[in-house]
């Protein structure tokens, strides 16, 4: 079994909640959300606010806090091979409650089909917010270019 190692970026400024599923081997070797230098995260949000994509931790904290983004995980703890959504099993949800307590969060967004399913499962019921799945930024969602991502995701700013 393993904890999910990297604690929610969140502020009583944050408007949006963007959930993935579990951190990849790259992510909790960095120790922060979407650290596998392909995964195409921060470069969509950094497109959508026309800023520049940050590159280090503080940065990707302080660009996620600036435009009112919260960012964490659906799982809590789980059994996984490497980064690999399909060997997920044995899931423990993440409390999202005091985030939702300290936040003014007005929507949720998932980060691909795996956190959908498993947010759909284990917490959609007790939270009122609506959730909208949004495709991948993973690599492993090949199939969709970083403008048409860019574009799919372009509902959070709205």
């Amino acid at each position: 079994m393993l904890a999910h190692p990297i604690p929610p970026t969140y502020d009583e400024n944050s408007e949006i909640l963007i959930l993935g599923s579990f951190p990849s081997v790259k992510s909790r070797e960095t120790g922060y959300f979407y650290g596998h230098p392909q995964n195409r995260f921060w470069k969509v949000v950094a497109a959508l606010y026309d800023e520049q994509t940050p590159a280090t931790v503080p940065e990707r904290r302080d660009f996620l806090l600036r435009n009112h983004i919260a960012v964490w995980d659906v799982i809590a703890s789980c059994e996984i091979r490497g980064s690999s959504d399909t060997s997920i099993k044995n899931v423990t949800a993440n409390d999202l409650s005091f985030i939702l307590d300290k936040a003014r969060i007005r929507a949720i967004y998932l980060n691909g089909r795996t956190a959908e399913k498993l947010y759909r499962k284990h917490i959609a019921g007790d939270i009122e917010i609506p959730a909208v799945c949004l495709p991948s930024t993973s690599p492993a969602n090949a199939a969709w270019s970083l403008d048409r991502l860019t574009e799919a995701w372009r509902v959070i700013t709205q």
